[in-house]
């Protein structure tokens, strides 16, 4: 194996809901949800009869030729967004990639041969060249430069600061934004940011494209974060929980940003195939079937209160924060630590931008397991600050 992940001394053989097995019969309860991934938990009946019966069906053809579960993938997804046609990958990075296509020739066809778009600091996009060079993290841009030109970054939040491009910048085409920033650690804007951006793309032309590849899905207690204030984008990407763990993106488009690729601009080989199409399909069903979206709300808001009242006194805190089952909690000092003190209590975690905790738990999670979770965490907590 390449040395790119620093793994954590654990191995996982099964899982059930919100729990994981590790190979020594060891129990831990998952509050990361595989990055945001495992929307529906592990093992969820639904989704393991979809890939059973899809496996024995037919898993790929290309799309050379028509795909029905792709199709019904899509009408779903645009009737749920209000958007108007989807493009599927098989991961956040490359439905991003084709959001910053989309921006280029959107540009091009415009007489601009030189597009720039907007991206904020703190940011992330993927780990391809073009996602990365969007990115906000010098430590993301390490050991890659050059890093490909067409970018123009501004602080997160701050709407001064992308209206004064408007004049400065002719050549910018689009603004691409998290509508909260998951790996920059849990910060949320303020209320009139997203709206805000929305009236500076009608006004100057240019694309508001969100990426809501963690914060999707249900994960904010909305289908899509953007829906918190009614602001709908002409881009929106997708991919982690779509398909609770099977490979897939989506970049969906919206207005002049639907009609702008045309055959032989993008493609991707293995993207929407019938398999991940018929899982990610059977997991927005269940979402909706089973109303795991309202529980996101109610357990992310219970998870905050019983955050904030077993660590009130704690002055090393500095802020819990959240939207849905989307939660951080601020740390004073770097906290990487904690993951590993978790991991001793049966309880998986991340941490994020240094001193961020970050819990991605599956929205199908109890009210005992969200009590099980904070007894854990804050267990872990009071340690750390201990030792």
């Amino acid at each position: 194996m390449m040395p790119t992940y620093g793994r954590l001394p654990v191995t996982f053989e099964r899982g059930e809901g919100v729990w994981l097995w590790d190979t020594e019969g060891n129990k831990y309860l998952d509050g990361l949800g595989g990055i945001a991934v495992c929307v529906l938990g592990h093992s969820h009946p639904r989704v393991t009869e979809a890939i059973s019966s899809q496996a024995a069906q037919l898993i790929h053809t290309s799309n050379l030729y028509g795909i029905q579960a792709q199709q019904e993938l899509a009408d779903r997804l645009t009737r749920l967004s209000g958007m108007t046609n989807v493009f599927f990958g098989n991961s956040g990075a490359e439905a991003n990639e084709a959001a910053l296509k989309i921006a280029r020739l959107y540009g091009h066809n415009r007489g601009i041969e030189a597009a720039e778009v907007i991206v904020t600091d703190g940011s992330f996009h993927g780990r391809t060249l073009g996602t990365l060079s969007a990115t906000g993290s010098a430590k993301v841009h390490a050991g890659f430069a050059p890093l490909i030109s067409g970018f123009v970054r501004v602080p997160f939040g701050d709407l001064p600061a992308i209206q004064a491009l408007a004049g400065e910048r002719p050549n910018v085409v689009a603004v691409l934004i998290e509508p909260i920033q998951g790996e920059g650690g849990i910060v949320i804007p303020p209320d009139d940011y997203l709206p805000g951006i929305r009236r500076l793309c009608d006004d100057n032309d240019w694309l508001m494209m969100t990426d809501e590849v963690q914060t999707g899905i249900g994960r904010t207690g909305k289908w899509f974060a953007w829906q918190h204030s009614d602001t709908r984008p002409d881009v929106m990407t997708l991919a982690k929980g779509l398909a609770n763990g099977v490979p897939i993106g989506a970049c969906l488009a919206h207005g002049v940003a639907a009609e702008t690729l045309a055959p032989g601009n993008h493609g991707s080989t293995f993207g929407g195939s019938p398999f991940a199409c018929t899982v990610a399909d059977t997991v927005l069903r269940v979402l909706d079937d089973d109303g795991h979206l309202n529980n996101a709300e109610q357990m992310g808001e219970r998870i905050i209160a019983r955050l904030r009242d077993q660590l009130r006194d704690d002055d090393r805190v500095v802020t819990i924060r959240g939207k849905g089952l989307m939660i951080g909690i601020e740390m004073s000092v770097g906290c990487g630590e904690l993951v590993s003190m978790a991991l001793e209590r049966g309880l998986l975690i991340n941490v994020t931008a240094e001193r961020v905790v970050r819990l991605l738990p599956p929205l199908n999670i109890s009210e005992d397991e969200v009590d099980e979770l904070v007894e854990r965490l804050c267990g872990a907590i009071r340690a750390f600050h201990n030792r």
